[in-house]
C-alpha cells in the first residue's frame, strides 16, 4: 500500500485475532519505531512493551499481543511532536497489516508509566495495543465505534478554508482529504485548515465539552496526527509563524506547511 492507501483505509482496531505478532514483523516495527521524527524536533521514545509479563490490558481491548507506548519531554509543542511521531508508527504498523488504536484514558495509567519507566520531566500521553485484527468485533468495540461515529467525519466545508475563515472549500481536495480523515479523541474532529497560496496554515478549534488534561492537551496531540497525514504526502517546509488571520471563536493556530 502506498501512504495514501494507507491513511484512507487505516481504522483503528480493539478486537484482535490473538496471534503472536511474528518476529519478522515485531523487528520491523521495532526497527522503525526507532527512527521516528517529527518537524518539532522534540524526541518521542517508542516501547515495545510485553503484555503478559507486565500484566497490562485495556476493558475495552480483546485479544491484543502486545502494547506500544511513548514517552516525551514535558516541553512546549510536545503533544503536537507527540501526535505527529506515534501517527506516522500507527500507520507503518498498518502497512504491515497490525491493528493498532490510540488509548489514552481507558487503562491502568499509572501501572502502564511504571512499566514504561516514565520519568519525572517525561509524559506518556498514549499507548496502542497491537496484535493481527480479527474479523469478528467484539461488542463494546461496535459500541464505541458507534458513539463517537468512528466511520464519519465533518463535511470539508467546515474543515478547510480559503485565504481566512469566510470562504469555506466546498470542492474536495485529494490532499486535504487525507487530513480530513486523521483520527482525533472522541472523533471531536478539532483540525481546521486555511490554504493560502502554497501555505497550509493549521488551527485547532474546542469544543464547549472539551476538557483539557491537567498536563497536556489532548487536541494538541490530535493536531499532530493531523500534520503528519498532510507533510507524508506533502514535500514541504514546516513553520510556526501566525500569519494573523482573524480567527471564530474557541480557534486557535498551530503551525503552516509551506509547500514546495
Amino acid at each position: 500500500m502506498d501512504i495514501k492507501e494507507v491513511i484512507l483505509t487505516r481504522k483503528s482496531v480493539r478486537t484482535f485475532d490473538k496471534r503472536k505478532i511474528t518476529l519478522e514483523d515485531k523487528e520491523k516495527i521495532c526497527a522503525y519505531m526507532q527512527n521516528i521524527d517529527n518537524p518539532y524536533g522534540i524526541p518521542v521514545k517508542f516501547l515495545w512493551l510485553d503484555s503478559e509479563a507486565n500484566k497490562l490490558s485495556s476493558p475495552v481491548i480483546k485479544g491484543e499481543d502486545d502494547y506500544i507506548a511513548a514517552k516525551v519531554p514535558n516541553v512546549e509543542h510536545c503533544e503536537e511532536a507527540y501526535g505527529y511521531s506515534f501517527e506516522k508508527l500507527v500507520l507503518y504498523a498498518w502497512s504491515l497489516g497490525i491493528g493498532t488504536t490510540w488509548i489514552g484514558g481507558t487503562m491502568k495509567r499509572a501501572h502502564f508509566e511504571a512499566v514504561a519507566q516514565t520519568g519525572a520531566d517525561e509524559i506518556m500521553m498514549c499507548v496502542t495495543p497491537v496484535g493481527y485484527p480479527s474479523e469478528k468485533k467484539s461488542l463494546i468495540d461496535k459500541t464505541l465505534r458507534s458513539q463517537v461515529k468512528g466511520d464519519e467525519r465533518l463535511p470539508s466545508s467546515e474543515y478547510f478554508y480559503e485565504g481566512d475563515f469566510s470562504h469555506p472549500i466546498t470542492s474536495e481536495d485529494e490532499i486535504l482529504e487525507l487530513v480530513r480523515w486523521a483520527p482525533s479523541a472522541a472523533n471531536m474532529q478539532p483540525c481546521r485548515v486555511v490554504k493560502d497560496g502554497n501555505k497550509y496554515h493549521f488551527y485547532k478549534k474546542s469544543k464547549a465539552r472539551y476538557k483539557k488534561n491537567a498536563s497536556w492537551d489532548v487536541q494538541k496531540i490530535d493536531m499532530g496526527i493531523a500534520l503528519c497525514h498532510l507533510m507524508s504526502v506533502v514535500d514541504g517546509d514546516f513553520e510556526i509563524n501566525d500569519p494573523g488571520i482573524s480567527l471564530p471563536e474557541n480557534v486557535e493556530y498551530i503551525a503552516t506547511v509551506v509547500a514546495k
